[in-house]
């Protein structure tokens, strides 16, 4: 049985009660993710609580995240992950499907590891396909919803595959939202990025893209993957 928790320097999230557990994606966008000068933050599909943690631990120290789980047992389990930090006084964890979702103020940053299985196959656990797999909420949703949400100088911030990279960025320009970061993701040395963070803001200006190798040699990272995330695991 694998572990019900996962311990990083400042907090401990528990993950036995979700579908998707504490993974490398939600790690990347948490450290990644600017939240320079964001004073509100929206985590939309929140899972464990680990990306609104992560963002809490590095914020403005008034900074308040609100984080989104359509899943009752995540953002239970998420609730739970808060409440055992130093940060459950500025973070709100909101169990709502982001397509119903209303807030009368505009959020500086938004971040998002959606489902990302488009037309492949489903898995048995109801819990872990809907996780899993954008049926439910769509990347057209998805953008939509944060176009009306997002502050005109705030960002938005997504973890995908790599390979719908060029579509979500076509999508989220007939929002008016356009890439300004991204980061190519490899995982082992000559390997292609299978993973992509794109970072969106409603500012016409050239994307600066980078290139992010996170292991040279099994479980050996590189440099700057531990550069990226030393605040975070306890072993880098």
């Amino acid at each position: 049985m694998s572990n019900p928790y996962f311990q990083f320097k400042q907090f401990t999230v528990w993950h036995d009660k979700c579908a998707m557990k504490v993974g490398t994606d939600g790690v990347l966008l948490g450290a990644w993710a600017s939240v320079r000068n964001a004073h509100r933050i929206l985590d939309i599909g929140t899972g464990t609580g680990l990306v609104a943690l992560m963002l809490a631990q590095r914020s403005l120290p008034d900074a308040n995240i609100v984080a989104l789980e359509i899943d009752e047992a995540a953002a239970g389990q998420a609730r739970e992950n808060v409440a055992r930090s130093s940060w459950k006084e500025r973070i709100e964890v909101v169990q709502v499907d982001f397509k119903k979702y209303q807030s009368s103020a505009k959020f500086d940053v938004i971040v998002s590891n959606p489902p990302y299985f488009i037309d492949s196959l489903g898995c048995p656990d109801q819990q872990r396909n809907s996780a899993r797999h954008n049926d439910s909420l769509t990347y057209e949703d998805l953008l939509a919803g944060v176009a009306g949400l997002l502050a005109e100088d705030g960002t938005f911030t997504i973890v995908i595959p790599a390979d719908v990279a060029d579509r979500v960025k076509m999508i989220a320009s007939a929002k008016r939202m356009q890439a300004v970061r991204q980061l190519n993701v490899i995982t082992k040395p000559g390997g292609i990025p299978r993973r992509t963070l794109i970072t969106f803001s409603f500012a016409n200006q050239e994307c600066i893209v980078e290139e992010l190798l996170t292991e040279v040699a099994r479980h050996q990272y590189s440099k700057e993957y531990v550069a990226l995330t030393r605040e975070y695991y306890l072993n880098m």
